[in-house]
Formats: C-alpha cells, sequence, structure tokens
C-alpha cells in the first residue's frame, strides 16, 4: 500500500506533510504535490500533517483515480524534501471541491 495525493492539494500545496515524510517521496508541480508510490513507505505520517486532507491511502475507494497520476507526475516532477511556504492564498482554495479539471497544471515545480 501506499499514498495518493488528490485534487484537495491543487491551489493549496501546502508543504507539512513534505517536512514529515522520512523518506523524501513528495514531488512538486506547479499546483499541487504528489507522491511516488515506489518510495512511500505507507508509514501515514504525511496523513495527519496535510491540512487540506489532500491524502489518501490508495486502497480508499476515492483514491484509485490519483493512484496513476501520482506515479507519472512523481516521475516527471522534481523531488521536494524541504517545506516551503504554501502560496499566499492557500487558506481560499483549501475548500473548493472538483479543482482538478481547471486548475491542475502538468507544469513542474520549483522545488528544492
Amino acid at each position: 500500500m501506499t499514498h495518493v495525493v488528490t485534487d484537495a492539494c491543487i491551489r493549496c500545496k501546502y508543504m507539512d506533510c513534505v517536512e514529515a515524510c522520512p523518506v523524501d517521496c513528495f514531488y512538486e508541480g506547479e499546483t499541487m504535490l504528489v507522491i511516488d508510490p515506489n518510495g512511500c513507505i505507507d508509514c501515514s505520517i504525511c496523513v495527519p500533517e496535510c491540512p487540506a486532507d489532500a491524502i489518501l491511502p490508495d486502497i480508499d475507494a476515492n483514491a484509485a483515480r490519483w493512484v496513476k497520476l501520482n506515479a507519472t507526475y512523481a516521475a516527471r516532477w522534481p523531488n521536494i524534501a524541504r517545506r516551503k511556504d504554501a502560496p499566499a492564498d492557500a487558506d481560499d482554495w483549501r475548500d473548493v471541491p472538483d479543482k482538478f479539471d481547471r486548475y491542475f497544471s502538468e507544469k513542474p515545480g520549483s522545488a528544492d
């Protein structure tokens, strides 16, 4: 089992999870983070750290569509091992539903 980041992360991009991760398995895109399924050790430490509740175990019914996305972009985006500040308007986006179709970007983030 592994964990995945969902669209709840889009435009929020809080990075408390990055700091908590003992194996540095987060990767940064322009608008969200993803988890490398091959690097995740299923410790679950990141889950309670996410203010947006954007991290789910891959066996959760709501995680199915995010498994492939996390694997795909973890292979394309830069690894991030240190927490950075969330965007200034992150709290405004926190509870916005269904952000993927309108706000997801394939572009990589700036990473470390």
